[in-house]
């Protein structure tokens, strides 16, 4: 058993843990259709238990989900992944009866009522239901209020609260300008703009996976990996100094990596050329800009010709414009994560002067 933990400790860095989330996710939008199939689903739901069992074996592990803060994620994680297995499941299941031109699920199982009495009493039911678990939670669950603020005392970790815990991630790849406003605008931006950039009217009123394919990956992508794995990282991977730890491996406070953070320019001129950095700054940053414009700018009309060409004939230029650029700044965050995980890089274009960093 300890030897499977220190193994698990060893294998569970960030950059594994996001390439193996990223290749599970895109093998199931791939194999959607195997994936939630009864005895699949049962063999995927039977290893998550047994993994879950063996996890909380674990003393550290236990002490850690037992947080009186971090079991709102525990509920999160458990209700996000029958949610979204139910919804895909059934819109796979709609679409093998569009292609036998069966009734859909929503038109053979009709169970339209009216809101009054029916709706109402399903409420109030659930009202009571909650507000008793919300009892019980408060009592056994003491809520984690520690002393006044003391400016002598800094907690290590210092922790936002949960849901805002993927922005504290974020943070240690972007700039705050970044990380704190840009991005949580393009992510409240992008879920709206959504149903007004894909015009595709199949799907409404009915669940459906096939028609929307490309828009469902792009949704959940953003949410699943781009958010939710990233709290989990922060609740459960991040510890004393914000170092990253495995799920097995105690929290010492004076863990200490020797990181060194180089900047995209300071590998040009430095490491590669072997000559002092410009005091131009454009021309310091040259390597960065172009490479920062040509991922906003000439990436849009390649992927109009390769994976976005369907999509593509199907918009408008304004709207397919308004995807790629969405599509390519919720893409930015895995590429520097990756980036700081495996080459140390900070920045891609720093101009420290003007505040400016990307």
């Amino acid at each position: 058993m300890e030897a499977i933990k220190h193994l698990i400790n060893q294998v569970a860095t960030p950059t594994t843990i996001y390439l193996t989330s990223v290749t599970l996710f895109g093998l199931a939008m791939w194999k959607m259709e195997w994936v939630v199939k009864p005895m699949v689903s049962l063999g995927i739901l039977i290893v998550i238990i047994l993994g879950t069992i063996f996890a909380l074996l674990d003393h550290h592990f236990l002490s850690l989900v037992t947080l009186p803060d971090n079991i709102p994620i525990t509920i999160m994680l458990a209700s996000v992944g029958y949610f979204t297995w139910y919804s895909l499941k059934k819109g796979v299941e709609n679409d093998k009866r569009l292609a036998e031109k069966r009734p859909l699920l929503e038109q053979e199982q009709d169970r339209r009522v009216m809101t009054w009495p029916n709706l109402v009493y399903i409420e109030f039911i659930c009202l009571i239901a909650i507000t008793v678990f919300l009892i019980v939670w408060s009592i056994n669950f003491q809520a984690p209020l520690e002393e006044p603020a003391n400016p002598t005392i800094t907690p290590n970790p210092a922790k936002a609260p949960w849901y805002f815990l993927g922005l504290q991630e974020m943070l240690v790849y972007f700039d705050p300008w970044l990380a704190g406003v840009v991005f949580p605008g393009l992510i409240l931006l992008g879920l709206i703009s959504l149903p007004y950039i894909d015009p595709n009217p199949k799907g409404n009123g009915y669940y459906s996976f096939k028609d929307r394919k490309l828009i469902i990956g792009y949704y959940l992508f953003g949410f699943l990996i781009q958010w939710v794995l990233l709290i989990v990282l922060g609740t459960f991977m991040r510890g004393p100094g914000w170092s990253f730890f495995g799920p097995f491996q105690e929290w010492d406070l004076h863990k200490v990596e020797a990181l060194t953070n180089i900047n995209l320019s300071e590998l040009f001129w430095v490491k590669l050329l072997n000559v002092g950095l410009p005091k131009n700054i454009l021309l310091r940053e040259f390597v960065g800009i172009g490479l920062v414009a040509g991922y906003l700018f000439g990436l849009p009309p390649l992927l109009a010709k390769t994976i976005f060409k369907e999509f593509y004939e199907k918009l408008t230029f304004l709207r397919f414009q308004l995807v790629c650029f969405l599509f390519l700044a919720m893409l930015s965050l895995p590429i520097k994560m990756m980036l700081r995980w495996t080459i140390n890089l900070q920045y891609i274009v720093a101009i420290p002067e003007y505040f400016f960093n990307i």
